[in-house]
């Protein structure tokens, strides 16, 4: 009975342990999850019907554009990796058509070229460094994973996994040091993830209230594994919780429901509240790279994402029901098919570098 009575609580110390613990499930609870609480109220963003226009050519852009690169590599023009942005395309459009281009800066991994594109940067640039000529954004020497654009304030293209989340915090602290009003949008797949270096960037993010908006791109397989036999947790949004970062989870197949994500998240971010963790679920339809037969998942698997959850195809649904015809769609293809071309031929008649061009760009200064 003595030992009861040591262990068992009076009803004030309950009273105040309960009070304590609803305090802080309240303030956790609003820190954590209102976010996400404010996507789901409106998970749509209500776009204008040329901004819906626009958002169809951006996507269409990118396909036709990596389907083309897909066919140069084939061809033997394009040397090295190549990792195709098929099937992800409302990924980089809706979140970066919410940037601003004067302020803002993107950082990513190797599969990098929708993302430039989505910045608005020239498709001959990315197809001429695609193929390793002189005229291309990076001179010939980055190749498909390593582009670069300061004037774009896109900073790669990185082959090191999960490396440019750590770089991402830099740039965030350049624009909360600059007090230049800008955020930093750093992306990394399901398999970056697990990366040490991510969690260290989210822990420091977070104690100094870095304009970052962190964004896993899970497109489900890594580079040929499930997440559900890499990761011990698959809701890689929740992967914030432990440095209080809020997460999100979006559908990355619908552009309008990522940009509706990106409006909240980044006015968060923007208020001075400190990082966001955003997972955007999505799906690639070719292999991690071109050397990938993608053997780890069936051909019914990917043709009933192609059938039922295209990003191209779900906009194409809502620009008919505004009254755009079959007709007007097809000559945009046709169109962003021909501007393809061009920048193909752009990047097969440029000159490849000329051998002095290996000792430029390698130091910041000379010395």
């Amino acid at each position: 009975m003595a030992k009861e009575a040591r262990t068992r609580k009076t009803p004030a110390k309950k009273a105040a342990s309960k009070t304590a613990a609803s305090k802080a499930e309240s303030s956790e609870d609003f820190a954590l999850h209102s976010l996400q609480d404010a996507h789901e109220a409106a998970p749509s963003y209500d776009a204008s019907d040329a901004e819906l226009l626009q958002f169809y050519e951006q996507m269409l852009l990118i396909r036709r554009f990596e389907e083309k690169a897909g066919q140069l590599y084939g061809l033997g023009l394009i040397g090295g990796f190549c990792h195709l942005y098929i099937g992800q395309e409302a990924v980089a459009i809706g979140l970066q058509s919410a940037l601003d281009g004067d302020t803002d800066s993107v950082i990513t991994g190797y599969r990098d070229h929708g993302h430039m594109l989505a910045y608005g940067i020239d498709p001959n640039v990315i197809m001429a460094e695609l193929t390793g000529r002189q005229a291309g954004i990076s001179k010939g020497k980055g190749g498909s994973m390593h582009m670069f654009s300061t004037e774009h304030k896109f900073y790669g293209g990185h082959g090191i996994v999960g490396a440019q989340v750590a770089l991402g915090g830099g740039l965030a602290l350049a624009h909360q040091y600059n007090d230049d009003g800008g955020i930093c949008l750093a992306y990394f797949g399901d398999g970056a993830a697990n990366q040490g270096q991510v969690y260290e960037t989210f822990n420091m993010a977070a104690l100094w209230k870095l304009p970052i908006v962190f964004v896993v791109e899970n497109n489900q397989y890594a580079m040929g594994t499930a997440v559900s036999r890499s990761s011990a947790e698959t809701e890689f949004y929740r992967r914030g919780t432990a440095f209080r970062i809020p997460g999100m989870h979006v559908n990355g197949m619908d552009v309008l429901e990522v940009r509706n994500a990106a409006e909240i998240a980044f006015k968060h971010v923007r208020d001075g509240k400190g990082p966001v963790l955003m997972e955007l679920n999505t799906y690639r339809y070719r292999g991690h790279s071109m050397s990938d037969p993608a053997k780890y998942r069936t051909r019914d698997e990917v043709q009933d994402m192609r059938d039922h959850k295209d990003p191209i195809e779900g906009l194409k649904k809502v620009l008919l029901e505004r009254g755009k015809t079959e007709e007007e769609l097809k000559a945009i293809d046709k169109a962003i098919r021909s501007r393809v071309a061009e920048s193909a031929d752009f990047a097969e008649s440029s000159a490849e570098p000329e051998p002095s061009e290996l000792y430029t760009d390698v130091l910041v200064e000379e010395y």
